[in-house]
């Protein structure tokens, strides 16, 4: 998915831009970026970070990130942050999210303006180019950010750094990713994630809003363009994305996964087990609230070795998320012989994981494995943050159930409703096909509840096809039956 941090300070930025934008490295592991500015320039430096950590890859050049304003990236794919001249000014410009007609919108600029890329990536032009491009196609950096959010299909929340010293934030303009400011004396930071502020002595200010664009300067922020009604933030930051210190909309990570376990020990009142475990790192969270609301003992059946394994939905061959997945997870043979477990995750995408992860448990002794997964089944690939690598829908453990009962013409949305015979068909064939004694997952509406806002806030459309954007030309929208297909 991806992180960004941005500073600027009355003194040299450095240590804070290292180290709050390492704090970002847990979104992903594929690029590291840094840029400065100061009188000389940009220093820009560029890492591969996929078999090395980021710390590591800079540590050897931080010296010569001299400078008082400062802008940083773990990205998904691309390179950056890149260094753009334009008639505004040269600048230096950092992105996070999904551009959904990155095609359409670089042939649009081929044929009118007669625009070159050079920066290519995976997906052919470079995201943050085209960005940076469109944003040149207007008279100011605020009006160009605007324009850019405008055009842009999926989301996109950035950092424009320009030769003046000046950091640009602009979140999302339905802030489908969190952005949020944060200031110490002398200095102003700008973060996806809240967690990399208080250890550089930095207090949480306050969340952007949706669409809103702020200019950041040593002397404080300075709104430019005020933010959105409408919202329509991940879910999946809480339920899995998300440090658990962090804070999104007032609401911390930590404290939404145990009232998510909760909500799922609602639905099981009266059951019986030994233990409450929790698949490391984000289920823990959802295991110690359930076991909270049920009474049951928490233990850890499982425990991660952390120093060298990443996530394991990062890698995008399935043997290498399969070897990072068992290699990372060690179990404890002495907390899993005889007993019966309920079992805590944050999702299931493909299958492969959590049917090994099951297996070991029985092969470890265990009588019952109960899962419990804090976010509904995921029927439809995201199309805004890239939380998957998969190539295809049909790599999703539901959709080749569906596509097993109803084959290729299913209905996908028939199988939204969780007491519909539909879902609970889908449900029991997971359950099965995993080998569980019994699977439940987390409903939208209790989900919502735990985060602790509407859901029409949240961004649910990989549960329920459902997105706001639906009455903007149905970006996206899966229902047949939305308001924008009337």
């Amino acid at each position: 998915m991806g992180g960004f941090f941005g500073v600027v300070s009355k003194v040299n930025c450095r240590e804070d831009l290292y180290y709050g934008t390492d704090y970002h490295s847990h979104l992903g592991v594929m690029r590291g970026g840094l840029a400065v500015r100061n009188g000389k320039g940009f220093t820009r430096s560029i890492h591969d970070i996929r078999t090395t950590q980021f710390r590591s890859k800079f540590e050897g050049e931080i010296d010569s990130f001299v400078g008082n304003a400062g802008i940083g990236v773990i990205s998904d794919f691309e390179d950056q942050p890149l260094i753009v001249a334009s008639h505004l000014g040269t600048f230096a410009i950092v992105t996070v999210g999904r551009v959904i007609n990155l095609q359409e919108l670089a042939q649009e600029l081929f044929t009118k303006s007669r625009v070159q890329f050079s920066e290519m990536s995976q997906e052919g032009v470079n995201p943050t180019e085209l960005v940076a491009m469109l944003i040149g196609m207007r008279d100011s950096f605020v009006e160009g950010i605007a324009y850019a959010q405008e055009k842009i299909q999926g989301s996109c929340s950035m950092l424009v750094l320009t030769d003046k010293g000046t950091i640009y934030a602009a979140r999302d303009r339905f802030g489908r990713t969190p952005v949020v400011l944060g200031c110490k004396d002398g200095a102003v930071a700008v973060t996806m994630e809240s967690c990399s502020l208080p250890n550089l002595g930095y207090e949480l200010t306050r969340d952007m809003g949706p669409g809103e664009i702020v200019s950041l300067t040593p002397d404080g922020v300075e709104q430019c363009r005020a933010p959105g009604e409408e919202m329509a933030i991940c879910g999946f930051m809480w339920v899995y994305f998300g440090y658990p210190s962090s804070i999104y909309e007032g609401r911390n990570v930590e404290a939404v996964r145990y009232r998510c376990g909760e909500e799922l020990a609602k639905h099981d009142v009266g059951i019986k087990t030994d233990i409450v475990g929790g698949v490391p790192d984000s289920g823990v969270g959802h295991a110690l609230g359930y076991a909270r609301a049920t009474g049951i003992p928490y233990a850890r059946p499982f425990v991660k070795y952390t120093p060298t394994w990443p996530r394991s939905y990062i890698p995008a061959a399935k043997t290498d998320r399969k070897l990072v997945a068992r290699m990372k997870l060690i179990p404890i043979t002495e907390l899993i012989h005889g007993k019966s477990i309920i079992f805590c995750d944050d999702s299931i995408v493909r299958g492969t994981q959590l049917k090994a992860q099951a297996g070991r448990l029985y092969e470890g002794g265990a009588r019952e494995v109960h899962m419990r997964i804090a976010c509904p089944p995921i029927l439809y690939g995201c199309r805004f943050l890239n939380f998957s690598r998969s190539s295809s829908e049909m790599d999703l453990f539901t959709r080749k159930i569906i596509w097993e009962i109803d084959g290729a013409a299913a209905d996908v949305q028939s199988y939204v409703d969780p007491d519909g015979e539909k879902n609970q068909t889908m449900v029991e064939r997971i359950q099965k096909r995993i080998g569980l004694t019994s699977l439940k997952y987390q409903r939208v509406n209790d989900l919502c509840r735990a985060i602790g806002l509407p859901p029409e806030k949240v961004c649910t459309y990989c549960w329920t096809g459902m997105d706001i954007s639906c009455k903007y030309g149905c970006q996206g929208c899966a229902a047949k039956s939305c308001a924008g297909r009337q």
